[in-house]
């Protein structure tokens, strides 16, 4: 009896073997229809979680992997990272041409070309992923008893210096 238990579980495990394979390549089918969904931030978490295991996706599958997740950092506005995974996709597509559909392969030449040349006129600091400070607003445009006002919170008056010491 104890025979057939663990032949039973063994089989088991056999049968499940392939599932457990195709699970990345799911992730990055679930990425990328979020990605086409304009679900952006739920594909970069899905790409997030995925990236440790890229090694374990064919060459075409990594190529799509990077071109997904820099499309993605383009939308959020990570660009610094959207440059960098955009590169990776047209290394992968230069050693293996045809590893990205030729419209995918279009948009990588259109938008990494875009980035860069925000980068050769304008230096790598054009990319950061800090938002541009806003301009402040005048005093008239802020409504009163506001953080924002001049009168609040009050200040409360300094002490006069003692001279008569």
């Amino acid at each position: 009896m104890r025979f057939v238990v663990v032949a039973s579980v063994m089989c088991g495990a056999v049968a499940l073997g392939p599932l457990g394979c195709a699970t990345y390549s799911d992730d990055l089918t679930r990425a990328q229809r979020a990605y086409e969904g304009s679900e952006d931030e739920r594909a970069l978490a899905i790409f997030r979680v995925l990236e440790a295991d890229t090694s374990r996706l064919s060459d075409s599958e990594r190529a799509h992997y990077a071109y997904l997740r820099g499309m993605t950092d383009i939308r959020i506005g990570y660009k610094a990272e959207a440059r960098h995974w955009l590169s990776l996709a047209a290394s992968m597509e230069q050693n293996l041409p045809g590893s990205l559909p030729p419209d995918w392969a279009k948009h990588l030449t259109d938008a990494l070309k875009e980035l860069n040349e925000e980068v050769y006129t304008a230096g790598i600091d054009a990319l950061t992923n800090v938002p541009a400070p806003k301009a402040k607003a005048a005093d008239d445009d802020n409504p009163p008893d506001t953080p924002t006002s001049p009168a609040y919170p009050p200040t409360p008056p300094k002490p006069k210096a003692d001279t008569d010491n």
